[in-house]
């Protein structure tokens, strides 16, 4: 058959009217060969060839794809990483224990503020300059505001500027004869509380203003008295305070004293009567007798204190044995009249003086031994019970005046 001639219908195509397509054009794919039909069933038309395209087009018909919301602060919202596991930490070393503060150290700290006010403004004055009146006026006022007193003030005034006029002197050998000169004003009264042991028990009566720390130190000398073997009794003659009593109470618990107290504004003669006859009674060694605070220009308050001393004396005449004033030096100059008053009410014997580490005015302690001459016992210079330590005048005058304890040398 010619190519040109057209091609002869099959039987079928011309028993149903149609024509048999034409194959398509490249890139269609082969097309398959005819099976035969059985007799009896309709022919299935062949499906039109669908461009090898559609196989990727999308359909009509496609949901909107979720639009992911953006994160404000990805940082934040970004997973956090697991944390790696901490490597078993090794057992603790074994507590080294700290060396214990020796007495000068505590001593030159807590009055560093009194003798940094000295030795500052001595180094100030005295640094390239030569001694002159005007030198020793403006040393005086230095002395005078750590409240040495005016007579003392003077005194060490003039032993500095003896044999030194017109020249120059270093403020180290100023510092030095300082010293010297508080050291042979404190010397008479730095004396130790003796306690008699043929006076049993030896009764210790405190006294002082308000918020000197009365009952603290009471607490203080029990642990000292009952650390040297001493037995101890405490009576918490502050009845006005009910916080006073119970802190009696606690000292008495950790030194193990008995405590002999009563009712907030039981009568304090009362009580302090009853103490000395339990303490004769048990053989007591020594009993310390807390009294109320009292401000010594309040003159109802002062006739309470003096009831106390006569009721103590109907027992023994010869109690209180020792009457201690415990003085706070931040008050300065007011420390005076306080034992003004108080010796004459209480009859004063020595002196406790507490808080010089919260003073630049620690000079008052020399003042007072300068005025009255009484014993000055204890001083205290921190919260602690190593804190109060009995008076040395030497190692008291080396630390006012910046020195070093052991050569006599400014620090």
């Amino acid at each position: 058959m010619s190519e040109t001639e057209p091609k002869k219908r099959g039987f079928l195509s011309r028993l149903f009217g149609r024509e048999e397509e034409q194959p398509k054009p490249v890139p269609a794919p082969e097309p398959v060969a005819e099976q035969p039909v059985e007799a009896g069933l309709e022919p299935v038309a062949e499906a039109e060839a669908v461009p090898q395209t559609a196989e990727i087009e999308a359909p009509a018909f496609e949901p909107e794809p979720e639009v992911e919301p953006e994160p404000t602060n990805a940082v934040l919202l970004a997973p956090e990483p697991e944390p790696e596991p901490e490597p078993a930490a090794p057992p603790p070393p074994a507590p080294v224990a700290q060396p214990k503060r020796s007495w000068w150290r505590r001593l030159t700290e807590g009055l560093s503020r009194t003798s940094s006010a000295l030795t500052t403004g001595i180094t100030d004055l005295f640094t390239k300059r030569k001694l002159d009146a005007g030198t020793l006026e403006d040393l005086e006022d230095i002395l005078i505001q750590a409240d040495l007193g005016l007579a003392t003030s003077a005194r060490i005034a003039k032993a500095v500027g003896e044999g030194r006029y017109d020249k120059q002197i270093e403020p180290a050998e100023v510092k030095a004869i300082l010293a010297r000169e508080v050291e042979t004003i404190l010397s008479p009264v730095a004396l130790p509380l003796a306690i008699d042991a043929t006076k049993k028990p030896f009764v210790i009566l405190m006294v002082g203003v308000n918020g000197s720390g009365k009952t603290t130190t009471i607490g203080k000398l029990a642990a000292k008295f009952r650390a040297e073997g001493k037995s101890v009794m405490l009576a918490a003659g502050d009845t006005f305070r009910a916080a006073a009593i119970e802190q009696l109470r606690v000292w008495g618990e950790r030194t193990k004293a008995e405590v002999v107290y009563g009712q907030q504004g039981a009568d304090a003669a009362g009580l302090a009567f009853e103490a000395l006859q339990k303490a004769k009674a048990n053989g007591t060694d020594v009993l310390l007798v807390d009294t109320a605070g009292r401000l010594q220009n309040k003159q109802g308050l002062m006739d309470e204190l003096a009831k106390v001393v006569r009721v103590i004396r109907k027992q023994d005449e010869s109690a209180p044995h020792a009457a201690l004033l415990v003085l706070d030096a931040t008050v300065g100059q007011n420390a005076i009249s306080q034992v003004e008053a108080f010796r004459e009410t209480a009859g004063v014997t020595g002196l406790v003086m507490t808080k010089l580490d919260g003073t630049a005015r620690g000079g008052i302690l020399v003042a007072l031994a300068a005025q009255f001459g009484l014993p000055v016992h204890f001083i205290g210079v921190g919260e602690s019970v190593e804190d109060l330590e009995p008076f040395s005048a030497r190692d008291f005058a080396r630390a006012v005046a910046g020195m070093d304890a052991s050569s006599g040398e400014a620090a």
